[in-house]
Order: structure tokens, then sequence, then C-alpha cells
């Protein structure tokens, strides 16, 4: 399944109901996991971003699903990263000759 890296910021209205930030990570969850995906990983992050997080989707079109989908909530503003392990790293490396 592919992965993906999505690196998120509160928004002033998330920030302002940080406490309940605990309630909407295991909303988006339970979304991810019906729309056929799994969290992998989160880390709540000092710095650029606020959080940090790894998860899996069965394609392209439900990362992008699950994105807008969060952004509605209006929480977070995000930004996604498809993730390549290292074996199709290493294809894409072999691949070039």
């Amino acid at each position: 399944m592919p992965s993906y890296v999505m690196l998120a910021n509160w928004t002033d209205q998330g920030a302002r109901q940080v406490k309940e930030s605990p309630k909407r990570l295991d909303a988006a969850k339970k979304m991810l996991k019906e729309m056929g995906g799994e969290f992998k990983t989160l880390y709540m992050t000092m710095g650029d971003y606020d959080l940090i997080l790894t998860y899996e989707a069965p394609d392209d079109a439900v990362a992008a699903r699950f994105t807008l989908l969060l952004g509605q909530m209006g929480a977070v503003r995000t930004t996604t990263l498809k993730a390549f392990p290292e074996a199709a790293y290493r294809e894409i490396m072999n691949s070039l000759g």
C-alpha cells in the first residue's frame, strides 16, 4: 500500500481548541481506516510543523480525499508527501541504467 508523510500545522481554530486535538486525531484515524488506510506514526513536533504523521492509503485518490476531509474540519493545514520505501527507491535507482 502506498505510504504518505503529512506535515501539519494547527489553524487558529485548531490552536484555540488544542485540548480537543486527541479527539480529532481519533476521528481522523477512524475516517482513514474506513477508507482502507492506516495511520503508522504521529509526532507532535517543535519547529516549522506542529505534527508530522505517516500513513498508508490504498491509492493517491484516497490520500487526496483524506487530506481534503481533514482540511474541511478546519483544525489543521497540511502538506502531504508521497513516500517511497527503500525497496521502491532501489528499484527506481536501478531503472536509471
